[in-house]
């Protein structure tokens, strides 16, 4: 398909009040199988490649051209995105490799150093055709994570982007990365407010702990863009070990790991239906 830009699919999200489901790439079926569910659900997907996904395959160039690939070949909108960067000559290499949106990730500094150094990765990519997203807040893994103080301020919000220029942004409304429970207490109230004062789409990470009817009523309130990682991963992970249980001589790994694509891919076209504005127009690009 024609590729199309990260912004395109924020613009056509907003104007239909729908979300645009975001989910992370590890190994090349995970790819396969995101394009896979987009196709079934009919929506556009954004594929994702993250730093630590950088680091487990030891270099950028052979997941992202593989990814890259995959999404041309798919039949609705598919877009790759660096997730989390926080080494700025990543996001140079993954820029000269053709990814047309990264985030990048400067939220362990203080406010200061993160506008400054953000700043920077904005003017370069902007100069390249490249959006930016960028995290204000802590949206960790962390000890506290849903304590208020760790929360994005929304006039700190609107400051930050003015000040940086970053074309979407991730914030800090009680998610938690990595949580393998969907009984995060998103707050909703919050994002209302970002929503009403931030003039770029919203990003919510950690959203593999939120249950449905929360994500949906996240995007209603103003979330554009959700990133969901660690629930496929353990969808991915279960069919596997399903796989390999009910043939304990099996070994051949495109046996079993194509259970886990399948169930990734059955998964994702859920997930993007829970996101999908009431009008299904998000997927008319």
């Amino acid at each position: 398909m024609t590729s199309t830009s990260i912004r395109a699919l924020f613009d056509c999200a907003v104007a239909h009040g729908g979300g645009v489901g975001a989910f992370n790439v590890i190994l090349l079926e995970h790819a396969e199988a995101l394009v896979a569910g987009a196709e079934q659900a009919g929506a556009p997907v954004v594929l994702q490649i993250s730093q630590n996904c950088v680091r487990y395959h030891g270099s950028l160039a052979p997941i992202t051209l593989a990814t890259q690939a995959v999404a041309e070949a798919a039949e609705v909108p598919a877009v790759v995105h660096l997730d989390h960067a926080d080494d700025v000559e990543l996001v140079h290499e993954a820029v000269a490799l053709g990814v047309r949106s990264v985030m990048f990730d400067a939220s362990a500094l203080d406010y200061d150093a993160n506008v400054a150094a953000t700043r920077e990765v904005v003017a370069f990519c902007h100069a390249r055709g490249v959006a930016v997203e960028a995290e204000l807040g802590e949206v960790g893994g962390k000890d506290g994570v849903h304590a208020p103080g760790v929360r994005t301020d929304p006039g700190e919000a609107a400051a930050y982007v003015a000040a940086t220029g970053v074309d979407s942004l991730a914030v800090a409304v009680g998610t938690s990365h990595a949580m393998r429970t969907r009984d995060a207490v998103v707050d909703h109230a919050l994002i209302a407010e970002l929503r009403a004062q931030v003039p770029v789409p919203l990003v919510l990470h950690g959203s593999s702990g939120v249950p449905d009817a929360e994500l949906t009523r996240a995007v209603e309130n103003g979330m554009t863009k959700v990133n969901i990682s660690t629930h496929l991963n353990a969808v991915f992970t279960d069919a596997v070990r399903q796989r390999l249980a009910d043939d304990p001589q099996l070994v051949d790994p495109r046996k079993y790991v194509r259970a886990g694509r399948d169930a990734v891919a059955a998964e994702t076209a859920r997930l993007l239906g829970v996101l999908r504005a009431h009008d299904g127009a998000v997927t008319e690009l």
